[in-house]
C-alpha cells in the first residue's frame, strides 16, 4: 500500500519563501514567516528577511545554516491513537510517541493535525505538508471535532446544558457546539474551536472524571473501523473537504 501522495512543487516553478519552507517540512507557513523575519533564513548565501520573497527549486535555501529542500513526498495519514501515547516529537521521560505507530518506512518529519493528550484516544491526522497542517489546525478553519466521553459517575444534565451555553473555567470560556446524551455516564460532544484539554477541564469543573475520551471525527475524516494503533492514508475527498471547511 502506498502511504504517500507524490505531490512536490512543480519543477521550475517559483514559490514564496515561506511556502517553500512549509513544503520542506521545516515549519508551518506561519512559523516559517517568523523564521524569515528573525533573519534565520538565507537564499544563495544571503540572509532574506522580506516575506513573500520568491525562490526557485534550484536555489540554495538554508535555515540556521542547514540546507533544506522541499519534500519529494507528501503524506496525509489518519491514525487511531491508543491511550498512553504522546503527540510529541520526543519525550524526555521516554514515554511512547504516537508518531512511532506510523509505518516505519516514513522517515520524514510529520506534523499532527488535532493533538490528543496522553490519556485520550482516537483520531489524529499526520502530514508533512506544513501549509495543509497550518490551514486545517487554525481555529478560523472551523473544523468540527467529535468525541465520545464516558465519565466515572453519572453526568448531570446541567453539565451538557452549561457546556453548550458556555462555561468559564479559570478565566477561559469553553463552549461545545452540540452534545448528545448516549447514556447515564456517556456523551457525544461536538467541538469547533477545541481548546487544549477542553473536555477534561470542563468535566473537572463539574467534579467529574472522564474514564474514556475518544475522538471519532475530524471534519470529514472518521475513525470508523480503524483499530487502535492502525493508520491509513486520507482519501483525496477527505483532504479536499478538510481544506474547503
Amino acid at each position: 500500500m502506498r502511504w504517500n501522495n507524490p505531490n512536490p512543487p512543480e519543477t521550475g516553478k517559483s514559490l514564496r519563501l515561506q511556502v517553500y519552507l512549509a513544503h520542506a517540512g521545516v515549519a508551518s507557513r506561519r512559523a516559517a514567516e517568523k523564521l524569515i523575519s528573525a533573519g534565520r533564513v538565507s537564499v544563495n548565501g544571503s540572509v532574506v528577511s522580506v516575506l513573500g520573497t520568491q525562490v526557485l527549486p534550484t536555489d540554495e535555501v538554508r535555515v540556521d545554516g542547514v540546507l533544506v529542500r522541499p519534500e519529494s513526498r507528501l503524506y496525509y495519514l489518519a491514525l487511531h491513537k491508543p491511550p498512553g501515547y504522546l503527540c510529541s516529537a520526543a519525550d524526555p521521560q521516554g514515554r511512547p510517541l504516537a508518531r512511532e505507530l506510523l509505518p516505519p518506512e516514513i522517515t520524514e518529519r510529520l506534523y499532527t493535525v488535532g493533538r490528543l493528550d496522553y490519556r485520550s484516544s482516537g483520531l489524529i491526522i499526520f502530514t508533512n505538508d506544513g501549509a495543509f497542517a497550518a490551514q486545517v489546525s487554525h481555529p478560523s478553519a472551523g473544523v468540527a471535532k467529535e468525541y465520545l466521553v464516558e465519565a466515572s459517575g453519572a453526568i448531570p444534565d446541567q453539565v451538557a446544558e452549561e457546556f453548550v451555553r458556555g462555561v468559564l473555567v479559570e478565566g477561559v470560556r469553553y463552549r461545545a457546539e452540540a452534545i448528545e446524551r448516549l447514556g447515564n455516564k456517556s456523551l457525544r460532544i461536538l467541538l469547533i474551536e477545541g481548546k487544549n484539554r477542553e473536555i477534561r477541564r470542563v468535566f473537572s469543573h463539574f467534579h467529574l472524571h472522564p474514564v474514556r475520551l475518544c475522538r471519532i471525527r475530524i471534519g470529514p475524516v472518521r475513525l470508523d473501523a480503524l483499530q487502535a494503533g492502525e493508520s491509513r492514508p486520507l482519501t483525496l475527498h477527505e483532504r479536499t473537504a478538510l481544506v474547503r471547511s
